[in-house]
Parts: C-alpha cells; structure tokens; sequence
C-alpha cells in the first residue's frame, strides 16, 4: 500500500474499481479507497493544463426543454444520451458524455401535481440510465445501477411529480461508471415548481436561476482528465459549464438555484461578505429563511439562495469564491422595477411522525477488503440490505467511521437516500445546521460524526440504493440496497 501526499492512497499499484471500469474492465477488481476532502487543501493552486482567465467568459443560463406533447395526463420530453465536443475552455473543443448534445442537459421545468414523462434515447455505443436525484418515484424510472438502456435502444421514465416545489437533478447512474459520466456531463437540472412558491411573489422568471457548480482538470487540447488518485487536479471551477464566468444582474433580487455536481469536492461559498438569503434546500422551501454570508454545499447538495442587488450601486462586481479560488462574478449594470419579497414565513414542516425503529449505518473503509463500504459491506447487487416495510417512519443513524485515528485517516462522506427526502434531526446530538431544517435527499457526514435522520418510506415498492454521493466513494463499493416491501 502507496500512501501519497495529501491522504490518497493507491494499493498494489492499481486504482481500484474506477480505474478498472474506465478501462473497459467489468469492475470486479477489489475497490481501491481513492483519497479525501482534505486532499484539496495542500493543492488547491495546482491549474489544468488548459486554462481560460477567470471573469472572461459569460455564464449561460441552461436551455429550458419544451415538451414534445402535451396529453390529458402528462408532458412528454425527449432527451438523447449522446457523446458530443463541447465549447467549455475558450478555443478548444471537449469531448464529452452529454444529455442532448450539451454539456449541461436542458433543464426541465415541471408543475407539482403534473406528471411528466422522459423519453430516454440512448445513442451511446454502451448501455447507460438516468436518476431523477430527489425524486419520489417508482423503482423502474429511478435508475438502478444496472437497470440500463441499451444502446440504441430507448425507454420511457414516469415522473410523478407528487411532491412539493424543489430543486432537483437527473445525472447517470450506470453502475461502476456513473463518476466518469457524471465528470464527463452527464448532469442537468429538473425543477418542480409549486403553487405555494408562486403565492409567496420569490424572484421568478428571468430572475430565477439555476447554477451548477463543479471543478474540473483538462489537458492542452481541452481534455476531460479524471485521475480519481489526484481529484485536487480538478483546480478549474465551472459555473454552467464555463470556467469562472462572470453574469450580468439587475439591481434587484435574484434567485439563485445552486447545485454542487462534482462528483467529489464539497464547496465553501461565500459572495465576499455579501449577505446570501437561503430560501431552500434539496426538498424545497425551508420553514423559514436562513441569512448567511457562508454557504457550505457537499457533492449533490442544493441550496436557493436569493441576493438583493439592489443594495449595491451599477458597476459593483461581486465574486463568489471558495478557499480555492473564484468560482463565478456578478456584475451589477442595469436598474429594472422589483416587486419580488422573501416573506419571513416559507413552508410549514409537517410533524414528525412516530418512528418504528432505528437503525445503524456506519460509512467507511472496511480494511478486511481494502474497499469503501456502508456497515463493513461493499455493494452487491444479489444482497438486500435493509428491509423496510411500506408507509413506515424510520431514524437512520449515519456515523463516519473514517476518522483522523483511522487506518485510512479523515475522509468526508455524504450520504444519499433514493426514493424519498428525509429530515436531519441531529449532529451529534446537537440541532442541524442552518439551512438543514426542512427535507433533504443529500447530507454530509464528517469524519467521527453521526448524523440523525428520519423518512417515511410509502408510495412505491421495490428495490433502491443508498450511498455515498461522492461519487469516487460510490463507485468503490460505498452503496447498499434496500428493498421496500408491502
């Protein structure tokens, strides 16, 4: 066993199961843990090979898809898995993985209460799928790691969208290869939007945009690179898949829609001291608003936040950075009319309901398998895990294993729970954290940490997964299933 400079570590010479899947492998090869969090700090100024000088580049607003019909019952949209060279790095062209020809997939905007129904057509020249992230759905529009659509093949996914208003996302789930297609663009946006936003007058239309963040490493031609032994390599920061773009604002309220889609590195926002207003998180409106000048948001994570521009006078350029580096700027050019308000009062959470049991989970690296594991299992696809009965409430206890006394030292785990959102109870004993009041499908989970939640399991039977969300973790075995019985 090699241990590298910042925590990574390489075993017998190979890079575990996504090197292995990378390469065409079957992914069978013994799982690798591949580095931490912490990794970042010491490298955090190493560039990519091909850069673009930051705030030269404008930050697009993702495409909004149109149905290709409308019927009684539902709204049908078509999207094609496609590989495409893409315009990121000025210049260059980079070859990618991508939903509809770009490197952000369209952005689908739905009613609560409207279903939608997604005609997936695979034009890859390998099987692959697609997960709602934080949708309630049934297991056979979820995207099981090896529930694929062949290539050439296509396949309809039923959305119900019986949920309230929130923010979510759909990125490939193909197991063993779904961080190099998530790395390589497989990622976009799926917002639900409910009556209850509408009535409380939030930023909307023009004002009301979606912002995925992520890092990214390239070679001189433009090149993805995913070295997953060096994931402090990926020193470049794309906003809407530009490097560090900046985006013209109104002197006005804007919201943002905020979502982490790298498959590994958690962010540390701050907007340079300006007041950031958070209205949301994974599942929606929180009960309340929550003002922060600091915005901490794992891999899968989102956060609305909304910035009142009006405060700042034509010319301002604010940067939204994190300890790395900037990620993005606004700049403040034009005065436009501003109605919008963010009432002190958001959505109401239901009370919690009685719990019929609580469980144990425990993230970290089993040293017996040299593997990434929940509860000292790597994921088998042949094994249930957990057995949950429909309709019940459950408190799930995630405890981080993987501490600074560990074999393997502090590594950061953020845990994903398919099929519902769930509420945070506790850290440790102590309250969530601001801004983790209301439902969430994505957590992080410190090292030595234990973090409380509780779901209700009801709507649809069936087999999901849970698992680590980053995505180098996943991949190397930190995933389990649990089946959802009558």
């Amino acid at each position: 066993m090699l241990t590298l400079s910042g925590g990574v570590v390489v075993a017998g010479g190979a890079a575990g199961v996504l090197a292995n899947a990378q390469a065409g492998g079957s992914g069978n090869t013994p799982a690798r843990p591949m580095g931490h969090r912490h990794a970042l700090a010491g490298n955090a100024k190493m560039s990519s090979k091909a850069a673009a000088t930051p705030f030269s580049t404008k930050m697009p607003v993702p495409q909004v898809l149109k149905p290709v019909g409308r019927r009684t019952a539902y709204d049908l949209y078509e999207i094609s898995l496609q590989t495409a060279n893409v315009d990121i790095l000025p210049g260059l062209k980079t070859p990618a993985i991508t939903y509809n020809g770009s490197f952000m997939g369209p952005t689908i905007r739905a009613k609560a209460g409207r279903p939608v129904k997604v005609r997936y057509v695979n034009r890859l020249d390998k099987g692959a799928n697609v997960h709602l992230h934080g949708a309630h759905v049934a297991p056979s529009s979820d995207g099981y790691p090896t529930d694929l659509i062949a290539a050439g093949a296509s396949r309809v996914y039923d959305y119900p969208n019986q949920q309230l208003g929130s923010t979510l996302w759909y990125h490939d789930h193909t197991h063993h290869m779904e961080a190099e297609h998530v790395y390589k663009g497989m990622h976009g946006f799926y917002l639900i939007e409910g009556a209850d936003e509408q009535a409380l007058n939030l930023p909307s239309g023009a004002y009301d945009v979606p912002i995925m963040i992520r890092d990214a490493h390239f070679d001189a031609a433009g090149g993805l690179i995913l070295d997953v032994t060096q994931p402090q390599a990926r020193s470049t920061f794309l906003a809407n898949g530009k490097p560090q773009p900046y985006f013209q604002v109104a002197a006005r309220k804007y919201r943002f829609r905020l979502l982490n889609a790298s498959i590994y590195r958690t962010f540390d926002l701050d907007l340079g001291g300006v007041e950031m207003v958070q209205i949301a998180s994974d599942g929606g409106l929180l009960p309340e608003p929550v003002r922060r000048t600091k915005l901490k948001l794992a891999p899968a994570e989102r956060a609305e936040i909304v910035v009142d521009f009006s405060r700042h006078p034509i010319g301002t350029k604010l940067v939204l950075s994190e300890p790395s580096g900037p990620v993005m700027r606004f700049d403040v050019n034009r005065i436009v009319p501003d109605t919008s308000t963010v009432p002190a009062r958001l959505r109401a959470l239901p009370p919690l309901a009685t719990p019929a049991r609580t469980r144990q989970f425990k993230l970290g690296v089993a040293p017996s398998k040299m593997a990434y594991a929940i509860n000292d299992l790597s994921w088998d696809a042949n094994r249930v895990d957990t057995t949950i009965k429909e309709g019940t409430t459950e408190i799930w206890q995630i405890y981080n294993a993987d501490t600074a006394d560990s074999e393997f030292g502090a590594i950061d785990h953020t845990f994903h729970l398919h099929l519902v959102q769930f509420r945070v109870l506790d850290r440790d004993g102590k309250p969530p954290l601001p801004g983790e009041e209301g439902f969430k499908d994505t957590v992080l989970v410190n090292p030595g940490e234990t973090v409380r939640l509780q779901a209700t399991f009801k709507g649809y039977p069936g087999r999901y997964v849970y698992h680590c969300h980053m995505q180098e973790h996943n991949v190397a075995g930190m995933m389990a299933q649990m089946e959802i019985v009558p």
